[in-house]
């Protein structure tokens, strides 16, 4: 395995490509393998044999080979680098993308950005999960809309990446929406996300509390990211969780509907309205967002060609 991502830096395999490279760089020893064997029958169940054994051994091989990475995904790719884990996620910052697992090896008439995905083509992918999932609507918060007035880093952490509108009232009867509307009960929940191409080790306090600051304000806060490297970046992950209750979204670039929400968030009741008037106040799209709000709560219905991503 090791010898494997080792001639193939940077690039991401499946246990499955993994245990095909190693069948095919050392046949004599995999037929030996199935000719020893009385469970195995075929070169398939070799094959099935060496993609368990990839994954078994995963825990001591990662141990003995810091180089090798792990994408907590399913099914999980590995992957050789030898930065940091800090220079990994520095570099993922500065560059502004992450390798497409699906593309081809960069070379050097490839270079690595042309098979990348960046995370402004993450939103998308994230909206088209959030309305077949779970119905909502979806707008990206551009930081360039925001007025800069209380300096450079007056905004910081101050927007998110992403809100959305769930409509509590749909489906329901005219009779229901007009009982509703009569006696002030809630109509919506208001979803807040921050994203980030990748979460490892190194940053992934970070943007946590990047996502709990830019996100106190609504009903659910999530932070969303196309990669997440280390089972202990999960891990990490679970206990921030547990004391401040944003949830965390996996994105799935190649397949959106196959995104999941790996750690729900836990419910505030009550919108801070207080901190909605700051960024809207200072940002044209959240001001959007809040006119569009105002227009659902008078008339009960929503324009989805209205929110964009």
């Amino acid at each position: 395995m090791a010898e494997c991502l080792r001639s193939q830096p940077g690039q991401r395999l499946k246990a499955r490509e993994i245990a095909a490279w190693i069948y095919a760089t050392y046949p004599d020893e995999c037929r030996a393998k199935l000719e020893r064997s009385t469970a195995l029958r075929s070169e398939d169940d070799l094959l099935q044999q060496l993609v368990a054994e990839v994954g078994a051994n995963r825990p001591l091989i990662v141990k003995a080979n810091p180089e090798i990475r792990t994408v907590e995904v399913r099914p999980r790719l590995y992957y050789w680098t030898e930065e940091s884990e800090q220079e990994e996620a520095d570099a993922v910052e500065e560059r502004g993308s992450i390798p497409d697992p699906n593309g081809p090896a960069p070379t050097p008439a490839a270079p690595l950005e042309d098979t990348s995905i960046f995370e402004a083509d993450l939103y998308p992918l994230l909206g088209t999960f959030l309305g077949s999932e779970s119905g909502l609507n979806v707008q990206r918060i551009d930081e360039k809309q925001s007025s800069n007035k209380r300096g450079p880093q007056g905004n910081k952490w101050l927007y998110p990446d992403i809100v959305a509108l769930e409509d509590l009232t749909r489906g329901w009867t005219k009779e229901i929406r007009d009982c509703v509307s009569e006696v002030g009960a809630r109509k919506f929940r208001l979803w807040s996300i921050e994203v980030k191409l990748l979460l490892n080790r190194s940053n992934v306090r970070e943007a946590y509390f990047q996502a709990v600051s830019n996100s106190s304000w609504a009903n659910f806060a999530y932070l969303a990211a196309g990669e997440i490297e280390g089972v202990e970046t999960l891990k990490e992950l679970r206990i921030l969780s547990s004391l401040h209750g944003v949830g965390l979204i996996r994105i799935d670039a190649q397949s959106p509907s196959d995104s999941e929400v790996l750690i729900p968030a836990r419910e505030r009741v009550e919108v801070d309205w207080a901190n909605c008037d700051r960024l809207a106040s200072e940002n044209s799209d959240f001001q959007a967002v809040v006119q569009r709000l105002w227009e659902f709560h008078r008339t009960g219905g929503v324009k989805p060609a209205e929110w964009k991503v």
